[in-house]
């Protein structure tokens, strides 16, 4: 088992890319301008978690994962325009926007500890 398969975080983020891939992938009308980068900010969160946890220096450890923060901050523009637009429904936004705001927090938390 690799480490970043070991993380609560990787789990968190396992089951929000389930729950927003499925969704994307169920809704063909979405633009496929906007699928695609939904899609792209989701898969690179987990994507620069598993890199930066490869690291051997905390400092490059820390790039990734303020990348992977800055992918969950693009997905939640995007969620935020697909929500305006009336192309999710009130409580599938909250769950999502939910997800991303946790896992958020927990990098956030990540990017702290590989700061000291």
């Amino acid at each position: 088992m690799f480490d970043f398969e070991k993380l609560d975080l990787y789990q968190v983020i396992r089951e929000q890319n389930n729950k927003v891939l499925r969704f994307i992938l169920e809704h063909g009308d979405l633009d496929s301008f906007i699928r695609k980068q939904w899609k792209k900010a989701s898969i690179d969160i987990v994507l620069n978690l598993a890199e930066g946890t490869g690291r051997m220096v905390n400092t490059e450890k820390r790039v990734y994962i303020t990348t992977a923060r800055g992918s969950v901050f693009a997905a939640v523009a995007i969620l935020d325009i697909v929500h305006q637009l009336g192309l999710i429904d009130d409580e599938t936004y909250q769950d999502f926007y939910d997800g991303y705001e946790k896992i958020s927090k927990m990098l956030l938390g990540m990017i702290r500890s590989y700061s000291q």
